[in-house]
This record gives structure tokens, sequence and C-alpha cells, in this order.
């Protein structure tokens, strides 16, 4: 992610398996919801010598809905010259409604989209546009607010603001597409990716209730305990299972997300849980790069991590989201969109 917006985040020390079902009645993401082209082409792309996946396509009239909501952190800075080129602009409605059909296509509900507020136009530009493209194609986006780390003194001010530009922008009853923002239960959701956790969320909180309809608001694996109060729920990120990564990229995460959802269902039962998968991560590509890697595995990697809340939810309790880690980051090689999973042959894991 942008900046300092890897799996070690500053913030994050406040909180230090099921294989993909080869069953009829699974997508991409292993929930039962609709089939369509771009599984297949992410199987394609995989090319692992296990036929049985592709039998998949073959079985889609036997897929139903899952009550879980499937969710993709979608990052709108694509060309903008201080990012990768990764040969599309953010900002090419084209693109945004291709990406929409192929994201509904794989069984994805909503995009949580990277955002900073006014401190980032071009990316606040992309979620504008992405909004537009949302409403048109009926699909639903929301916003993953960065919290700013160069400015303590000012972070809970930034935030106020930030947060009253989305309500008059893009989630209150003037906003133009407010029928594409994500709600759930009847009530907007914004997740919030803390950086020097130097924002002051009780008063954010008291300021978010004043709107006509109060958001859920999302935290990063738990809040500090005096802001406990202010997030109606708690989310997973990309992380491996130690507080070092492994050498060879292999730690991908078990023990970390096994105990989110312990927590979840234990600690945090009155919370809303929003877990999460991910293909492989690979921060090299990025200028903020620390030389972290989770390996694909050959794509078993995503099948893992999207398969391990089964462990803990069902449909009588579902997981109320699961979060796809990312669609479209290509700078941490966390992007699903054309998703290649490498190391196919057998090899030692690598990236």
């Amino acid at each position: 992610m942008d900046g300092k917006r890897g799996p070690l985040a500053a913030t994050h020390s406040k909180s230090e398996q099921n294989h993909l079902a080869h069953d009829a009645g699974r997508n991409l993401f292993g929930l039962k919801t609709a089939f369509a082209p771009l599984f297949l082409s992410v199987v394609m792309l995989v090319s692992c010598p296990k036929p049985e996946i592709h039998s998949l396509a073959r079985q889609s009239s036997q897929l139903s809905q899952s009550p879980t909501k499937v969710l993709a952190v979608y990052m709108p800075w694509f060309g903008d010259v201080s990012h990768l080129d990764v040969g599309y602009s953010s900002h090419d409605p084209r693109v945004l409604r291709r990406q929409i059909e192929a994201a509904r296509n794989a069984g994805i509900s909503a995009f949580l989209v990277d955002w900073y507020g006014d401190r980032r136009p071009f990316l606040d530009k992309g979620f504008r546009l992405l909004q537009r493209a949302a409403k048109e194609k009926h699909f639903q986006v929301a916003l993953m607010y960065n919290e700013t780390e160069n400015d303590a003194a000012n972070a809970t001010d930034d935030a106020f603001a930030a947060l009253l530009k989305a309500y008059t922008d893009y989630i209150g009853p003037q906003a133009p597409d407010r029928d594409a923002y994500l709600t759930y239960n009847g009530r907007p959701v914004i997740v919030i990716f803390p950086k020097q956790g130097h924002t002051d969320w009780n008063l954010v909180r008291e300021r978010v209730n004043r709107w006509a309809v109060p958001p859920l608001l999302f935290y990063k694996d738990e809040p500090p305990a005096e802001f406990a109060g202010a997030f109606d729920g708690y989310y997973a990120w990309i992380h491996p299972s130690g507080k070092t990564w492994s050498a060879d990229g292999s730690d991908w995460g078990k023990e970390y997300l096994e105990a989110f959802y312990k927590n979840m269902k234990g600690k945090y039962s009155g919370k809303l849980a929003m877990g999460a998968a991910w293909p492989a991560f690979d921060d090299s590509k990025a200028p903020w790069g620390l030389n972290r890697h989770i390996d694909a595995r050959c794509g078993k990697t995503l099948e893992d991590t999207k398969q391990l809340y089964h462990n803990y939810y069902d449909n009588s309790a579902p997981l109320p989201f699961l979060l796809i880690e990312t669609w479209n980051d290509y700078e941490e090689g966390t992007a699903i969109e054309h998703f290649k999973a490498g190391n196919c042959a057998g090899s030692a894991p690598g990236r």
C-alpha cells in the first residue's frame, strides 16, 4: 500500500485451512456465488497441475449466493506519475467499468477504495469516477480512509475534514451517487487504515454520530483500548504469523488469521468482523518497500486465506465481510486483477 501501508504499519503493535474446496459450488474466493469468466482466467494464469480446479467452470449451474459479502481493496492511483505504470489510468471510465464487471463476475460485491480525503486529489477524483461507474453498473464502493502520519498535531482535524467531505460528496443525502455507496444494515461502511495513531477517534465518533445515518467504522486488528468504543468492527490485514517475515516467504499468515477470527468470536463478539484473504505479498516494486514477501505457493496462499474463516463461521452465524487484499496493488504484489501465482513447478518458494 502507499507510503507505510504495508502489513507492519506502526499502529499494528497495538495487537500483536482449509484448502480450496474442489466440490461444486465454489468460485474464486471459495464462496457459493455466481461463477463467471474472471475465475477461469485466474485459474488459467495460475497453471498449477490441478485439473479438478478447472472442472468448477463446468458446474456453474449449481452455485448459489453466500451470506458473506466479498469486498476487494482497490487502488485508485494508477495514471499518477508517482505510482507504477500498469498500462491503465484509474481515471478512465472504460477501465473502471471493465474492472467492475470483472470483479462482479468473480463474486465481489464492492470495492473498498484507498482514500486520503483532500490530501490526495488524484485519488479523490478516482473514487468519484469509480462511484459514478458503480452506480451505472449497479455495483458498490466504500472508503478506506488513511490516517495522516506526518502531521500528528492535526490528525484529528484531518479526519474530521475528510469524513465531512465523504459525507457531503459520497455518502449523505445530497451526494449524487450515494446509491452506490456500500451499507450494512442500512448504515454506510467506512474502514480506517491507521498510521501513527494520533487521531482521537472518540471525537471523530462523536462527530459522525451527528450524520442522518451514522456510519459503521472498522479499524485494523483492534484500536488502542481508549478508542474501542468508537468502532463497530475490526478487519484483518495482510500479515505473516510471526513478527518477522520468513526469508523464503513461506509464512503466509495462518496463525495470524486464526488469532484474528478467535478474537472476533470471543473477546470481540460484540463487534462486526471483516475477514481477509490475500494471494501473496512482495513490496520490492514499492518505493517504500522493505523487502518483505509472502509466496503465492502456486495459488495456495489465496486458497488457504480465503477458506480459513469457514473454521469459525457458517451460514447460521456468517462472517459479515471477507476482504480481498487486494484487487490491484501491483506495487506490493497483492493484486488479483491479473493474478499469476508463480512457482508452480514445485520449486522452492520465492518472489
